[in-house]
């Protein structure tokens, strides 16, 4: 009996780990869960970058309507690669987007909006290291976050938001929590 143990021990192993690595190929990688989800945005206050008219980003800005907060910077490529399409998304006027100019130089960042066009309604610039950006639970840019009336984080996405991250999963969220 000892003998069967010895030899099926390391089948019972081999087809454990061949499980696990097979299911691992169905996951999306970009699905990186939060702990933020449901809980307010948190407290911040934000200086807004140079030529700006508005002051900033703060917590109370995020009440009150729901918004698209969009984590992005100059030095990003996939934010370049977002950014045409966060302008569409302006356009359509259905969100208030708001932007956290993340590790970035504020005169870097100011001058890559007025070059490739100003999709927020308010930035915020968050230097490095980035504690507000931090207390989003951010990883990297571009990363966006619906928050609703009261403020509460209700999705993340991480990524490049495109037409279809929009029609199909953010779209559908904002307008449920506008009712």
């Amino acid at each position: 009996m000892k003998n069967r143990w010895a030899y099926l021990l390391p089948v019972i192993l081999f087809l454990g780990l061949l499980g696990f690595f097979t299911r691992g190929l169905f996951l999306d990688p970009r699905a990186i869960p939060s702990v933020m989800i449901d809980k307010p945005a948190p407290q911040m206050d934000l200086a807004a970058l140079p030529g700006r008219g508005d002051t900033g980003l703060k917590t109370e800005h995020l009440k009150g309507q729901v918004s698209l907060v969009n984590i992005f910077g100059s030095w990003c490529v996939s934010c370049v690669a977002e950014h045409p399409y966060l302008m569409k998304i302006k356009a359509q006027k259905i969100v208030p987007i708001m932007g956290i100019d993340w590790r970035d130089d504020p005169v870097q960042g100011a001058l890559w909006l007025q070059k490739n066009g100003d999709p927020y309604d308010r930035v915020g610039v968050d230097p490095a290291p980035g504690h507000a950006s931090v207390d989003f639970g951010v990883t990297g840019a571009p990363e966006s976050f619906i928050v609703d009336k009261e403020g509460r984080i209700r999705y993340k996405h991480v990524g490049i938001i495109d037409d279809r991250v929009w029609s199909e999963i953010l779209l559908p969220i904002i307008r449920e929590l506008q009712k």
